[in-house]
């Protein structure tokens, strides 16, 4: 891809790290393309003319991305992720699109080449993102799929046809533009230079482009209006539950964290909201009049019919913008997963213009909504006793977390092990899950912004009582720790099966359970 006309050639002077004179940067806008005046780019037009012209959709045998990992690869990968992680991290924040811009810019505007559907919200973005994903991926074209954060592994973020790219593919989309990092970073002067996230969000606008796609699903990194991921023109906005979360960046008003995620809802776009409190709805509405959208809603114009418990999930009956689709089984738990799935659906629907009268095939979504797999959200990774992570990290994920293992889940003991970010609220993530907790392992993850594990024990004693609460340094011992409390009993003859461990409060924590449980990245 380096050497495609999509990107511009490398200025003679430039070296490996992209060091390069700051007023080249208008001379590589010109020499780089991007989109002609119809806002086209080079894959450009929209989906359906694509299709007409016989682009190849569904999932390509030996694409880029499907192969496995070797050692090699993955100490490349490592040795990006080092480089990356000089950049400022993605939980420190300069409100702008002016550097992602001027990257994508020199790139040639590689997220012009497809249509794009972005979906913001509090919680529940990435199952969204997936489901979408899924949906899209059995009905024809061919996807990007962008998430943060990762759980394991970067590659995480950026799959093509559903499955994550591989480590040496993302090591090579990162030499592929790294040669124009330095050049935007010099052009911002003595301001704030491209952040991980602007650069990995860039690195997904171009492998997405190279592919190329049909369609990218972007899930937004944090905010809104000046995430990086709103450099999309997305015509489909999906907006999941909005609630407090973030407040260092967002505010503590609920209304302006609405405003700002509303940000992703453009001109005469659609907008899909999930069931939102009245502050928000309020504002999302106002949003979308302003932006001249289109808009439907959970519970008008679709929603959850109907939801059973079943085996791995739960069976529904899911009201869509084109009408009912029945006996949909969905391989994950609680009653906001079901939500998610009715938001993802109307989503798609709204996507390929689906209405009343033109169903999506149901075949294609029943089959989507089995394939769908999100790590890390009340996912089953052993039994006897089960364990089972959760990457809440707020209190509405707990408080949905906590609602899906009481209803779904039939834990004779259920002991948790917590670990929280120092900037998330950890008095309300414990308040929702004391009264599914027989006892909780407080413990710490390996972050910097880890919250030490005394002092959450601290806030635990509180809600919990001294008697219900260990402290672990480390999370291996804090799973050990976990099980062995779970499988005690007064009788030998009570069933080990009976018993559960929960381990969340951090998507770092979720990661680093699937981990130590022998979990592949997915």
């Amino acid at each position: 891809m380096s050497s495609d006309d999509r990107w511009g050639p490398v200025g003679a002077d430039q070296d490996a790290s992209g060091d390069a004179d700051a007023d080249e940067l208008a001379q590589l806008l010109a020499m780089a393309g991007g989109a002609d005046d119809a806002g086209s780019g080079p894959g450009g037009g929209a989906l359906a003319d694509a299709l007409s012209q016989g682009v190849t959709t569904g999932a390509i045998e030996g694409a880029p991305g499907h192969e496995p990992d070797d050692a090699e690869s993955l100490a490349a990968l490592r040795a990006v992720e080092a480089e990356l992680d000089q950049r400022w991290p993605e939980t420190r924040i300069e409100p702008s699109l002016e550097r992602i811009r001027a990257l994508v810019e020199v790139l040639g505007d590689p997220q012009r080449s497809y249509p794009a559907i972005h979906v913001a919200g509090t919680n529940g973005k990435s199952s969204v993102t997936r489901m979408i994903d899924a949906l899209l991926t059995r009905i024809g074209p061919r996807t990007g799929r962008y998430t943060s954060p990762h759980l394991q592994r970067a590659t995480e973020r950026i799959a093509i046809d559903g499955v994550p790219i591989s480590a040496r593919r993302y090591v090579e989309v990162y030499q592929e533009i790294a040669p124009f990092l330095g050049i935007v970073d010099r052009a911002q002067g003595d301001g704030p230079k491209l952040s991980k996230f602007e650069v990995l969000t860039g690195m997904a606008f171009a492998a997405f482009a190279d592919a190329p796609v049909d369609v990218a699903v972007l899930e937004v990194g944090l905010g809104g209006s000046w995430d990086a991921t709103n450099l999309a023109d997305a015509a489909v906005a999906a907006i999941t539950p909005i609630d407090i979360d973030h407040v260092n960046y967002l505010g503590p008003e609920l209304g302006g964290i609405a405003a700002e995620k509303a940000g992703v809802i453009k001109q005469g776009a659609v907008a899909l909201m999930a069931e939102q409190s009245p502050e928000a709805a309020t504002v999302l509405l106002e949003r979308a009049v302003a932006m001249d959208a289109e808009v439907a809603r959970a519970g008008m114009e679709f929603g959850v019919l109907g939801r059973e418990v079943a085996v791995g999930g739960q069976q529904l009956r899911l009201q869509g913008l084109g009408g009912e689709y029945d006996d949909i089984y969905l391989p994950l738990f609680g009653e906001h997963q079901a939500k998610n799935a009715a938001l993802a659906l109307a989503t798609v629907e709204a996507f390929f213009g689906a209405g009343a009268s033109r169903k999506l095939d149901i075949a294609a979504v029943r089959d989507a909504f089995a394939s769908v797999r999100v790590p890390g959200r009340l996912e089953r990774l052993r039994s006897a006793p089960t364990v089972v992570v959760d990457a809440a990290h707020n209190p509405h994920g707990a408080r949905a977390a906590a609602a899906a293992v009481r209803e779904e889940f039939s834990f004779r003991r259920l002991v948790g092990v917590v670990a929280v970010m120092r900037d998330k609220d950890a008095e309300g993530i414990l308040t929702a899950l004391e009264p599914v907790l027989d006892e909780v392992v407080v413990t710490a993850v390996a972050s910097p912004r880890a919250m030490d594990a005394d002092e959450l024990a601290s806030l635990a004693v509180g809600f919990f009582g001294a008697d219900r609460v260990v402290v672990e340094t480390r999370m291996d011992a804090a799973l050990e720790t976990a099980i062995g409390l779970a499988e005690e009993t007064d009788d030998p003859e009570t069933p080990v099966a009976g018993a559960g461990v929960l381990v969340v409060g951090s998507v770092v924590a979720a990661g680093e359970a699937r981990t130590l449980l022998g979990r592949e990245p997915a």
